[in-house]
């Protein structure tokens, strides 16, 4: 059984709006990114045991964290983050989720990303070092101009690292934006580390990102693949259909409905089943 999740800061910064539209959908999962303006990380103590009562009372949970760590320049100083990261072990144990989606960091144009490598595998070391010091599986998702933005480099990492607390969450549209062919290039590599699908879709030809099955990101044929092995982890939908910014994605109410019908027929046409 496939579990549905979703951004819902796409579709509102204003709690009760995402509530309601996640809660018409059917949806009683979040994969938590920001509220109010807010990064999921910016929150103070409060804001975040009010959102916590809210969900409790409406009975949502939260499947991931969906944090920024990573999502620096390698350059950047990465002790500084790791306070950032801090934050977000104590978020994700306080709302009760093992999951954190993170990111490999951001390669400076033009250059090689083999030339960072070994900084790479570094920090991504200490990050899951404090991972599984807390009981948390972090999801390195494939971000666009990051170490891990095409399926070889993501093996590497995985491959590398090689612990149980660093997984994949796989994200269709974002390969299609390296030019790699999700499913028939992306997932043999992969299959193994999948643990978390982001639920994206994006033409080839300029990379807009279009509902899921109206793009170039082989949806069905992962979607198809994923019920045959018996996978029974989330589904989150991204769709950023208004906007796609570094740290931000938007799509509105209405938009961020049209993408989760488009998901349920794609779950339908594959006869695969959801909550």
């Amino acid at each position: 059984m496939l579990t549905l999740t979703g951004f819902a800061d796409e579709i509102s910064s204003d709690l009760n709006i995402q509530l309601e539209v996640l809660q018409s959908e059917g949806i009683k999962f979040i994969e938590f990114r920001g509220v109010w303006e807010k990064n999921v990380l910016r929150l103070s103590d409060d804001e975040l045991a009010t959102i916590r009562k809210e969900l409790q009372q409406r009975g949502f949970r939260l499947s991931a964290i969906g944090s920024p760590i990573g999502k620096i320049n390698i350059l950047d100083d990465f002790e500084e983050h790791l306070i950032d990261f801090e934050r977000a072990l104590y978020i994700a144990k306080f709302f009760e989720t093992k999951y954190i989606r993170i990111f490999s960091f951001f390669i400076p144009e033009g250059e090689d990303p083999a030339i960072y490598r070994d900084e790479v595998m570094r920090r991504m070391w200490a990050l899951v070092k404090k991972a599984e010091e807390n009981g948390i599986i972090l999801l390195h998702e494939n971000e666009k101009e990051i170490y891990g933005d095409n399926a070889e480099r993501c093996k590497d990492i995985l491959e590398t690292v090689q612990s149980p607390n660093l997984r994949m969450a796989f994200d269709p549209a974002n390969f299609v934006q390296c030019g790699v062919k999700p499913y028939s290039e992306a997932y043999p590599l992969l299959e193994s580390f999948i643990e978390y699908v982001h639920i994206k879709d994006a033409l080839l030809e300029g990379g807009k990102v279009v509902p899921a099955g109206k793009g170039d990101g082989e949806l069905r044929e992962l979607l198809k693949s994923l019920k045959d092995k018996g996978y029974s982890g989330f589904l989150s939908l991204e769709p950023h259909l208004s906007a796609a910014e570094t740290f931000y994605g938007f799509s509105g109410p209405d938009l961020f409905k049209i993408a989760t019908h488009a998901l349920k027929d794609l779950l339908k046409e594959t006869k695969a089943e959801w909550n």
